[in-house]
């Protein structure tokens, strides 16, 4: 063997156990980020391993850190909100959209009646998200657009429940200005904030089709699986 093919064959067999030991992302199959760490972990391919170890950056490898990071980020919402369970809220997290790929990052169902989902997000700690002229800016970016999703889910979940829900946008790592925003009807609060804000918006009367519906959010979101 030539010492080209030995190297190779180095490389080779270091890409497959990179490939099946290291994994820095957590890895449920269902709950909390799981489809988020699942797709970090799809995107970290052997190759992408090798150029991480040899000092290079990928697209690939960047987007598998946007993942993970999204992945924690939710797991850190679910312990936010954790408490609410023991209050009688039914929670559910990571959970498929009856049509299409887009899934849900949590949904809280109150004994009242009342579902707000819940959308995540984890931005860099290194600029402010504030509402400006209109628009949502992260720094001087503008990040009006990343809400379009969580206005989609909502309007997909609404439908499917039947039921009105409202949107949430919990921010972690990145500074929310004043501790509070609203555009567009959709609020935004740091993550420590989630559970207070939630509770607040508990308004619903009391009603008997309260477990109905949690029953159904069960039933019509399944855990979503990539």
């Amino acid at each position: 063997m030539t010492a080209t093919g030995a190297v190779l064959l180095v490389l080779a067999a270091t890409a497959v156990w990179l490939y099946r030991h290291h994994y820095p992302y957590p890895r449920p199959r269902t709950g909390a980020g799981a489809s988020a760490a699942a797709r970090g972990r799809q995107l970290r391919t052997p190759l992408v391993r090798l150029a991480e170890l040899a000092g290079i950056r990928t697209r690939a490898g960047r987007l598998a850190q946007r993942y993970a990071a999204g992945a924690a980020g939710e797991l850190a919402t679910a312990a936010q909100l954790a408490p609410l369970r023991r209050e009688g809220w039914t929670l559910l997290h990571d959970r498929a959209l009856p049509r299409g790929r887009a899934n849900v990052d949590h949904l809280a169902v109150s004994p009242r009646g009342t579902a707000v989902l819940v959308d995540t997000k984890h931005w860099s700690a290194r600029w402010r998200v504030r509402v400006v002229g209109g628009r949502l800016l992260h720094g001087t970016r503008d990040v009006t657009a990343r809400l379009d999703g969580t206005r989609h889910e909502a309007a997909a979940v609404t439908a499917a429940l039947g039921a009105p829900v409202v949107p949430l946008v919990v921010m972690h790592g990145a500074p929310v200005d004043g501790g509070e925003l609203q555009l567009g009807g959709i609020r935004i609060v740091p993550a420590d904030r989630a559970a207070a804000v939630i509770r607040a918006l508990d308004h619903t009367p009391a009603h008997r089709t309260s477990d109905d519906l949690a029953a159904r959010a069960e039933r019509l979101l399944p855990p979503y699986r990539r």
